[in-house]
């Protein structure tokens, strides 16, 4: 599959997971974000070597595995290549068992050990927010916490690479649970995304790329404020565990969970936005024979 056009020097491999490729001017070029597994990054470094291009350097906007999958099999055919995320994200790209084990809570079972949360490990060095130099490539790292603990949207000019601060409208729809750690966060960094000046074209993570931000950041913020109001609306039919609001939340949205991945994953949005509204005061948490319950206010 080729790679498709951004801007000049500016490519995107279109997947599930969107990879990036900036060329550096010297025949290289910067990898933002690798894929799932060794398929994706095949696929990548066969577009690149369509272009006369080699990787410079590899940048993971955030340490969930559909993003840095891919980097072990680039390292298998570039060894030394440097790989850069942010701080919170390199530690769990080097030590992969993290994810899962911040999702389960305990030491994951085999069913919450498959790629697509347990990635192989890379030594990822951890990068600073801000204008930076990477494998000869100048650009913008912009934090936007929320979806991930600490990510990066990366700015080119008049190009945007949101990463996953801002998913398509079909993301949007297939998965009404958007995926979040904080979803206070995850609103205010999609707004902030939404205020930036002079953006011709943004990518995101998970989407085809469009021409106007605002109306995308305001496609996610809504999106995310459903989900708030779903979680709220099931804590005020009665008292309940996370699990059992899960399963209230699943029933408005007319949502299937077939397999424990996507259990924890819900779970885990469903935390957040409990969270959220405990800080707002719109809930309230207990324990009451031995469960913990949230209830309305």
């Amino acid at each position: 599959m080729p790679l498709l056009p951004l801007a000049p020097g500016i490519h995107y491999l279109p997947s599930a997971v969107n990879s990036v490729v900036i060329e550096n001017g010297e025949g290289g070029a910067l990898l933002i974000d690798t894929g799932l597994d060794e398929s994706h990054a095949r696929k990548l470094l066969r577009s690149l070597a369509e272009l006369d291009l080699r990787p410079s350097a590899i940048l993971n906007t955030h340490s969930h595995a559909d993003h840095h999958g891919g980097n072990a099999f680039i390292l298998s055919k570039f060894p030394g290549l440097p790989v850069y995320a942010p701080p919170l994200e390199a530690a769990i790209i080097n030590h992969p068992l993290l994810e899962p084990l911040s999702l389960y809570g305990a030491c994951p079972p085999p069913e919450l050990r498959t790629k697509f949360l347990l990635a192989p490990a890379s030594p990822a060095q951890a990068l600073d927010a801000g204008t930076q130099t990477i494998g000869g490539v100048r650009a913008e790292l912009i934090e936007i916490p929320g979806h991930a603990a600490q990510m990066y949207a990366v700015r080119f000019g008049e190009v945007l690479y949101a990463a996953d601060g801002l998913f398509g409208l079909d993301a949007l729809h297939k998965h009404p649970l958007t995926f979040c750690a904080d979803s206070g966060q995850q609103k205010a960094s999609a707004a902030q995304l939404g205020e930036l000046a002079g953006i011709v074209t943004v990518l995101p993570g998970h989407g085809e790329p469009v021409g106007e931000l605002g109306q995308l950041a305001r496609d996610n913020l809504a999106a995310y404020e459903r989900t708030t109001a779903t979680v709220l609306s099931a804590v005020q039919e009665g008292p309940a565990t996370t699990d059992e609001l899960l399963a209230r939340v699943c029933d408005r949205l007319q949502i299937e969970m077939t397999n424990a991945g996507a259990a924890v994953l819900n779970r885990a949005v469903v935390a957040a936005h409990l969270t959220e509204l405990l800080g707002a005061g719109q809930v309230g948490l207990g324990v009451t024979g031995n469960r913990m319950l949230f209830s309305g206010t």
